[in-house]
């Protein structure tokens, strides 16, 4: 299937991209009796599929719908989603008997290997003769008379239909580039602002040289921003902080922004100090705190804070009230500055990408270029952290499927 052969003269639809978006765009069209090649300038198909979710490949989340994403277009993403669910790609799943699981939060994930996956969607390319062509780099685009004309290192081919499915500028390592949005600029299609999201913060060196000491620890959060909020774990690193919960917030922030951080969401703690003290009780704040976190994170964070709160030595009921309420407020609204983020080295999608307003969103077809389509990543369309970000990848390519 992945062939170093030179391209075809002429096909119905070549598909720039051999992702997740592109695979499914073309069997479905194929599917519909077109004649698809998929080039892609990596040496292998689905290199971002393989890697994904541990590699066990996160395909979808059960409770996928529109609020799960991020665009300047918030009604763009409704139509494809609704024409192509999860449970249209879990019955492809079960079709090809691959074993899956429900992980949390209506995640789900292969049981065995990513791989599964990707197979799963070459094969489908295969039943529908889709001919595909790795370590084909693009040299040029040129439409015209209604036809494009695409010039790579292994020949020219022409076609009714481009699908742009390069996606984003998340993990360079794996192939990523500005490609897609190179070709919506050459056919005059907006590009609204992109950065890394879904990716973890790096800490200022004042504040690292604590947290540091951390580096591989848990803790069950709350973090907030910009009217954002996720209820996940933060996972402290040799950086900064990572986990679930920031690399969700992270597709809200923006530079200079303050993250807000829950680090006790289930308790009440000035309430729970306080009855502590009325009791009398000759523990130490560490030992009351250590119940509910782990005394490595209470130490570390205690001395961190230690200029604002001062000494905590003391028993319990030697603290004032004042001072009880600065440290239960400082647990449950920690302000955390972030340096920056790890950037697109690390970060699973691109925030931003080519303009929806300017794409049909039942076609995913450009709306001053017919015959041109954009489906992924590559799109103004961000999904949170947990299979939905793979769900508009399958939602997308079949909306495009159906027009190309």
């Amino acid at each position: 299937m992945q062939e170093r052969s030179s391209l075809p003269e002429q096909v119905d639809v070549l598909i720039i991209g051999a992702g997740a978006a592109g695979l499914m765009c073309a069997s479905k069209a194929g599917k519909r009796g077109r004649n698809v090649l998929i080039i892609d300038h990596a040496n292998k198909v689905g290199k971002k599929i393989l890697m994904s979710g541990g590699g066990r490949c996160n395909f979808t989340n059960l409770h996928t719908q529109a609020n799960n994403f991020i665009s300047t277009n918030p009604n763009f993403c409704k139509s494809a989603l609704s024409r192509y669910t999860p449970y249209d790609f879990i019955a492809l799943v079960e079709e090809y008997g691959i074993p899956f699981h429900e992980k949390k939060l209506g995640q789900l994930f292969c049981d065995n290997k990513a791989k599964d996956i990707l197979n799963m969607l070459v094969k489908e390319c295969q039943l529908t003769n889709v001919k595909i062509r790795t370590k084909c780099d693009v040299i040029d685009i040129e439409f015209q008379d209604k036809c494009y004309s695409v010039t790579t290192s292994l020949g020219i081919c022409k076609c009714d239909s481009l699908v742009i499915a390069s996606g984003g500028l998340s993990i360079p390592s794996m192939g990523a580039s500005d490609f897609g949005y190179m070709v919506a600029k050459q056919f005059n299609i907006g590009i609204t602002n992109t950065q890394a999201a879904l990716v973890p913060f790096t800490a200022n060196k004042q504040v690292l040289e604590k947290l540091s000491q951390l580096s591989g620890s848990s803790i069950a959060v709350s973090v907030s921003c910009n009217n954002a909020s996720f209820n996940e774990n933060l996972l402290f690193t040799h950086r900064g902080i990572s986990g679930p919960a920031i690399l969700q917030i992270s597709s809200y922030w923006n530079p200079n922004n303050i993250i807000s951080i829950n680090l006790l969401p289930k308790v009440n703690l000035y309430d729970l100090l306080i009855d502590y003290k009325k009791q009398g009780s000759k523990l130490n704040l560490k030992n009351i705190l250590s119940q509910y976190i782990s005394k490595k994170i209470v130490r570390v964070l205690l001395e961190l804070w230690q200029p604002e709160i001062g000494h905590c030595d003391k028993v319990i009921n030697q603290l004032s009230d004042a001072t009880l309420n600065t440290i239960a407020h400082k647990f449950h609204n920690w302000q955390f500055s972030p340096n920056g983020t790890e950037g697109y080295r690390t970060a699973e999608v691109t925030l931003g990408g080519v303009n929806c307003y300017e794409i049909s969103s039942k076609s995913m077809e450009a709306n001053n270029q017919k015959g041109l389509f954009f489906i992924g990543e590559v799109l103004d369309v961000t999904g949170h952290l947990g299979g939905h970000n793979f769900q508009w990848a399958w939602a997308s390519a079949v909306a495009a499927s159906e027009y190309v």
